[in-house]
């Protein structure tokens, strides 16, 4: 479909603000049933409330939603993503599969045929966000002039050790449109600027990945990060991560803006 020639209006506010950090079901997948559902156990005791999941990753749809289903459905927020060509279909899928009825739904951003059944969808209640995925900041920035997305989900391109989509978050927050970033925690730590971030981090009681975590919510536009976990263990520690406070310090440490800024 090609692009409208309108553009839409910006926002006064931030429609939607899911919870700071979620669990991405990607590895889900990967581990047996009884080590994906402890994963997520784990993640709703250390206080997570955003799981987000894919038919793409089977079975974490299915192993997500027995880990779910047993807790109060107002608690949390449960996203997945589109697959196939008829939106409703590849819904209703997923929602069988989950057991539980899907909050947030993302479209690719190439199925631009998708975003009005959606809207439609949301309009009448079956759903009650509507986001677009993508591993490409340029995709996600083209698709929130004209279609009316309440949020983005961005799986590369803004960490602490890549910051290309930073011109998507300023549009998204000049529309008002939500920024989730996942893959945060790719840190290559054995190159070059990652041991110097590291130096200058670890002056102030703060580890890599800690301060990777915090990193993108600096942003006003980035309103959660999803972080995937292959164990009880890793959901913990990374939730521990979150609940350590970074001291504002190092964000205005002369080295460590050099070094932001040269990326």
């Amino acid at each position: 479909m090609a692009a409208p020639s309108h553009v839409l209006a910006p926002r006064s506010t931030v429609r939607f603000r899911p919870p700071r950090f979620g669990l991405g079901g990607s590895h889900l997948a990967e581990l047996s049933d009884e080590t994906a559902i402890a994963t997520v156990d784990a993640a709703y005791q250390a206080g997570i409330r955003f799981f987000d999941t894919s038919p793409a990753y089977s079975p974490s749809e299915q192993r997500l939603g027995m880990a779910l289903q047993p807790r109060p459905r107002g608690e949390f927020l449960l996203s997945t993503k589109l697959v196939g060509d008829d939106p409703e279909a590849s819904i209703r899928a997923s929602s069988e599969r989950l057991g539980l009825a899907v909050d947030l739904v993302f479209a690719p951003t190439h199925d631009e045929t998708a975003y009005p059944v959606l809207d439609r969808m949301r309009r009448d209640g079956v759903i009650k966000v509507v986001g677009a995925v993508s591993d490409d900041w340029r995709e996600l920035d083209r698709l929130i002039q004209y279609v009316d997305l309440d949020c983005v989900l961005l799986t590369s391109q803004y960490s602490l050790l890549d910051q290309q989509a930073l011109p998507l978050l300023d549009h998204c927050l000049a529309r008002g449109v939500s920024a989730i970033v996942a893959g945060v925690l790719v840190l290559q730590a054995d190159t070059v600027q990652a041991r110097r971030i590291s130096a200058v981090c670890e002056q102030y009681g703060v580890s890599l990945p800690q301060a990777a975590l915090a990193f993108p919510s600096r942003h006003p536009a980035v309103t959660s990060v999803l972080i995937a976990a292959s164990s009880p263990a890793e959901i913990r520690a990374d939730a521990a991560l979150v609940r350590q406070p970074v001291p504002e310090r190092l964000w205005k440490d002369p080295g460590l803006v050099r070094l932001l800024s040269s990326i």
